[in-house]
């Protein structure tokens, strides 16, 4: 009863009374610390995001008198603070995740167990075996009945088959699917050349995405545009760019051209993406490109320019859009905006802390579960068929790092509302600030900022 006291209308609950103690004069973590959280820029409208990156410690330690006036709130203001306090952990503690994480690289590593590191060649090898057996089976069953109810399955499963080729490829250029470089090369630049994708001048430029995700200038993929660069393009080219389903077909014409404020070529020797003893290398893997691009031309003469168009080119756009989607999601379009890093603030670990997990349902097994991405991000030479096992022993050394995924239906179509909203909202970084989150320009297709 001692809670309650009278009023007209009868019982009611005292006001919550916050009383601030301290033996040193400053607040202690165990009492009642004032704990502010710098927020995304497009939470925080014209807060300066690079301003309250460098004042982080102070941020979220503010001192507090010992004699401080008691705080009386409101009822509404009380369900606020409890509202805010369980945001994002524990009652009371807030969670920043462009702050450095506390613990290491090491500290992960130590927490996964050392059979997840081992790689199996035969293993690697069967999943080759299964998908080029389902591919030609697919080709052979849509050629024999050749009719429009088989053909737009027949693209639909085909282009998602073309992807997990894609996929077994990616291991091999990260080295997960063997110990030996040579097999790994071998291997890859089949699947990777049956695709029409350089194997080499994609698996460099892929793998400066690893050594630099998170950085907003460094980044090889679907990286942030600062606004400077943003504001620079022309209309055309930035709706395009965010208006459906036109970034969903990027791949291609990022292999020849890069991104916007990026300039290259994956199969030019001489682009900036390789250093000269890579060369080599690119050239292989054009000429592997061409061959393959020849043998499609040849095709098209001998069974008809039609039926190559149905057996392959479709499918291949398919797979173009498998692509495009999996990889955007895996870095944008959560529900809390994520960091991006500058300077000082970047490190491969805070870069790869801002990649997500994804749950495709039954697409998982087919795709080789490169839905299970941050792992992946931080240790590249994990086989797939570790990565689950590797993830969940990882989980409590990553706490609140970790983004758990939505759980799937047997297919993905939850993940199309993410696409939608991220394309809505996340269009460029502020030039300035070394711990900068999407902003959203609101002249932009209908796009407003979210509340």
């Amino acid at each position: 009863m001692a809670s309650l006291f009278l009023s007209e209308c009868g019982l009611k609950p005292l006001p919550r009374i916050i009383h601030y103690q301290s033996k040193t004069g400053l607040t202690s973590r165990n009492t009642n610390l004032f704990k502010l959280r710098p927020l995304p820029v497009s939470r925080a409208s014209s807060l300066n995001v690079s301003s309250l990156s460098k004042q982080r410690n102070w941020a979220l330690n503010v001192a507090v008198p010992v004699n401080a006036t008691p705080t009386v709130l409101s009822e509404e203001e009380t369900k606020e603070t409890e509202k805010n306090s369980n945001l994002n952990g524990e009652e009371g503690e807030f969670f920043d995740p462009g702050a450095p994480p506390p613990f290491k690289l090491s500290d992960i590593r130590e927490a996964i167990p050392k059979h997840c590191w081992v790689k199996d060649p035969w293993r690697s090898m069967s999943y080759v075996v299964r998908d080029v057996a389902v591919v030609f089976g697919l080709a052979a069953v849509a050629a024999y009945f050749n009719n429009w109810v088989v053909w737009p399955l027949y693209w639909l499963a085909q282009g998602t088959m073309f992807w997990a080729l894609f996929v077994l490829g990616h291991d091999c250029g990260h080295g997960s699917f063997s110990n030996n470089p040579n097999l790994n090369s071998v291997v890859g630049h089949l699947l990777h050349s049956s695709i029409l994708v350089p194997y080499h001048g994609w698996r460099i430029s892929h793998r400066t995405h690893h050594q630099n995700h998170g950085h907003v200038e460094n980044d090889e993929s679907w990286h942030p545009l600062p606004e400077k660069i943003y504001k620079s393009m022309d209309n055309a080219t930035r709706t395009l760019r965010f208006t459906l389903p036109f970034p969903m077909l990027a791949y291609p014409f990022y292999l020849w051209s890069r991104s916007p404020g990026k300039k290259g070529s994956h199969f030019h020797p001489e682009s900036d993406l390789f250093v000269p003893n890579e060369r080599k290398d690119v050239l292989t893997s054009t000429a592997c490109w061409t061959a393959m691009a020849a043998l499609l031309g040849y095709l098209s003469f001998v069974m008809g320019p039609i039926q190559i168009l149905k057996l392959y080119v479709i499918p291949y756009w398919m797979f173009v859009v498998w692509l495009d989607l999996v990889t955007y999601l895996h870095h944008h379009g959560h529900e809390d905006k994520l960091p991006w890093y500058r300077g000082k603030e970047w490190s491969y670990l805070r870069g790869g802390l801002t990649t997500l997990d994804r749950d495709y349902g039954w697409i998982n097994n087919i795709h080789h579960d490169i839905g299970t991405h941050v792992i992946h991000h931080l240790f590249p030479q994990i086989p797939h068929y570790h990565l689950i096992e590797a993830t969940e022993a990882a989980k409590p050394v990553l706490g609140k790092y970790y983004r758990e995924p939505k759980k799937s239906g047997p297919l993905p179509f939850h993940l199309l509302g993410s696409l939608l909203r991220s394309m809505k909202q996340d269009h460029y970084v502020s030039d300035s600030g070394d711990v900068v989150y999407y902003q959203t320009d609101p002249n932009l297709n209908g796009s407003r900022k979210p509340e």
